[in-house]
């Protein structure tokens, strides 16, 4: 299996909260010709006939030898054809008997936000052999999930099929990135629950999973530089090797998946003080991280040098732990009590001139300054863009929670933006457990923003799963089907995701694929 993880069963039969059983069960009579495919296509043409499909073990066929091309196929050849079949339907009709994949680069390496996602499929209305057509690997793994969602098996003829046919599809994505964020924290995951849910991604073509790997709960990750880290692991059991994070970075990679990794500082580190109590304000009081004390920030320049291999990530040059050119700090929920409380930090402040606010600045963006001197863009909360504005360095991403935080003000600053709606009746928190898909799906992403340039700003977003509310046993089943919702807002285009009534019969098909 491509990066060396195990083999994970290929389940898209997603049994999920968010729908409601009415709308499980509700009928819809829509022509065969409409289309099915999740998300949305940015262009298609279609027509009024049905295909047969005709499976053999060289259905799938490419010119590229590309590992993670060869081992797509194999996983889309469980998806499209999961029944075992005889010859089927009539012999002498009009079938599909092959999907050749034509890709101009297949060297896509550990991919990074901005690689080309764009393919086009074409199905004959005489069949043959059907094309997907890419300049990259991710496009061609595009192509693949859609013709996967075009074949059904017709039980009634005993056979797999095509309707619609002829079809002509070019596809390509609205913003570059679209995510789920999963807590290791909250709730420690097993790695073959980080492999399912890898595994799940790409059926919406979702391409990032922002790995919220510590918080003040545990800090389950190894490092080598300062190995009594993960002594804030909630068990000896419950912790990541490095040898874990590259195996789940490799498996994601061949997915056409980034792992954006997040260490929330200098809030929700208390459990960092388990191993380096000195980097803490006291034992009675742990977090923020002791802004004060040199021994933080050598904690945290090694740490970060372990993450990142103290250099950008170069294509076909992979550096550090998590390769992905981004690297989130957290910087939100900030109490700087301890640090008054803490006699050594409070004569600190008053030796630097500081208020406490101003200390929480020089922390994030000292933080930030070590990230990008290391070749990455920091991520930070919306909360360090709400104190400090324009004073942050530019190469800084906001990610945005907070309502009260305009979105249409952080663009025009200058700086790139990642989406969530946090706690609101449009929530893409997905631990709200009570918002329903639809009204998540009536989030606009660029709402408020007055230009399409402005716009472009916005690079995407993400489903947050918080883990205080979800573990291995019911991640999947919580995460999906609301997350369809959110990829189909990021990939398709904003004129024709207006609708959810609209969308209803396509995520009902999607939510049981």
């Amino acid at each position: 299996v491509a990066g060396g993880a195990p083999s994970q069963p290929q389940l898209r039969h997603l049994r999920s909260r968010g729908l409601g059983d009415a709308a499980l069960h509700e009928s819809s009579e829509q022509d065969a010709s409409d289309i099915q495919v999740w998300p949305l296509p940015a262009k298609w043409s279609s027509g009024s006939s049905t295909l047969l499909v005709r499976p053999s073990a060289e259905f799938f066929a490419s010119k590229s030898a590309a590992p993670a091309l060869l081992a797509a196929f194999k996983r889309y050849g469980r998806l499209c054809f999961p029944h075992s079949v005889g010859a089927g339907g009539d012999g002498d009709a009009p079938a599909i008997t092959g999907l050749d994949v034509e890709v101009e680069d297949d060297s896509m390496g550990v991919p990074q936000i901005g690689l080309d996602e764009a393919y086009t499929l074409s199905i004959h209305a005489d069949g043959g052999r059907a094309v997907v057509r890419a300049k990259t690997l991710l496009g061609a793994l595009h192509g693949l999930e859609t013709f996967s969602q075009l074949v059904v098996f017709g039980f009634a003829a005993g056979a797999y099929e095509v309707r619609g046919a002829p079809w002509e599809i070019e596809d390509k994505p609205r913003f570059p990135h679209r995510g789920l964020m999963v807590d290791t924290s909250r709730h420690f995951l097993p790695l073959a629950a980080l492999y399912g849910i890898i595994d799940s991604l790409p059926y919406a073509k979702l391409n990032v999973l922002h790995w919220h790997v510590s918080d003040e709960q545990s800090f389950p990750l190894q490092s080598k530089t300062f190995p009594r880290l993960w002594d804030g692991a909630y068990s000896p059991q419950e912790r990541y090797t490095q040898e874990d994070v590259a195996d789940v970075v490799a498996y994601a990679a061949a997915r056409g998946i980034r792992v954006l990794p997040e260490f929330d500082m200098p809030g929700h580190a208390a459990s960092w003080c388990a191993g380096y109590p000195e980097i803490c304000p006291s034992a009675q009081c742990k977090q923020p991280l002791n802004v004060a004390a040199n021994a933080t920030w050598s904690v945290i320049e090694g740490l970060l040098e372990e993450v990142t291999g103290g250099r950008r990530s170069e294509p076909g040059k992979p550096s550090g732990l998590w390769p992905d050119n981004f690297l989130h700090l957290g910087g939100d929920e900030v109490d700087t009590a301890c640090w008054v409380q803490t006699p050594s930090i409070s004569l600190w402040l008053a030796q630097h001139s500081m208020t406490p606010t101003q200390a929480y600045g020089h922390f994030t963006k000292r933080a930030a300054e070590i990230a990008i001197s290391k070749g990455r863009r920091p991520v930070q909360w919306s909360e360090v863009f709400d104190a400090f504005r324009d004073e942050l360095p530019k190469e800084t991403v906001v990610h945005i929670w907070k309502g009260n935080t305009k979105v249409s003000d952080v663009v025009s600053l200058g700086y790139d933006v990642i989406l969530n709606v946090g706690y609101n009746e449009q929530s893409w928190y997905l631990d709200n457990l009570g918002v329903r898909w639809d009204a998540v799906y009536a989030k606009e992403p660029c709402e408020g923003i007055p230009s399409d340039d402005l716009c472009s700003k916005v690079l995407g977003g993400h489903g947050q799963m918080w883990g205080e509310t979800v573990d291995a046993s019911d991640l999947q089943q919580t995460v999906w089907p609301r997350l369809a919702a959110i990829a189909e807002r990021l990939w398709s285009p904003r004129a024709q995701t207006a609708d959810a009534a609209a969308a209803r019969p396509r995520i009902q098909r999607f939510r049981c694929l």
